[in-house]
């Protein structure tokens, strides 16, 4: 699996978001098989004036509506900030076979910390690798704060 290139997608998809002043995270959900792209998407939480509507969320629901599934063991998610507490859960509930995140979140970030939880019985863990470009994904978030700000 091309890691820099699906990491790339999840990029453009975050650069859309940041043109339209949502916070810009990106991510894509890769079928391990076929390696083609099953779902795209970005933040929404302005746009719905929702909180939840974290890309994350919203690909893992599309995708199992769209698949007719409720795990997606075969599937990898590239995402360019590490997700959440409420998206690393959800990551774990669906079964998420692998995730690639970009940027690490000191602040907000859920994958790292629940680390912990995961070791607990009956609770699914992924494949999870942190800080594929990284710098990339980083300075997009940092650029759109600074322009805010």
């Amino acid at each position: 699996m091309n890691i820099n290139y699906f990491m790339n997608e999840a990029l453009i998809e975050a650069i859309k978001a940041y043109k339209l002043n949502e916070v810009p995270i990106g991510a894509i959900l890769v079928d391990n098989t076929s390696e083609n792209i099953i779902a795209r998407g970005h933040n929404q939480i302005n746009k719905f004036n929702n909180a939840i509507k974290h890309c994350e969320i919203e690909l893992i629901s599309e995708t199992c509506e769209k698949l007719k599934l409720k795990y997606l063991n075969n599937i990898t998610m590239f995402v360019t900030l590490e997700p959440c507490s409420m998206c690393a859960s959800a990551i774990s509930e669906v079964h998420l076979n692998t995730l690639y995140f970009g940027a690490y979140d000191e602040k907000n970030g859920g994958i790292e910390k629940i680390r912990i939880a995961f070791q607990r019985n009956n609770i699914f863990v992924p494949s999870i690798y942190g800080g594929i470009m990284e710098e990339q994904c980083s300075n997009l978030i940092k650029n759109f704060f600074v322009d805010k700000r």
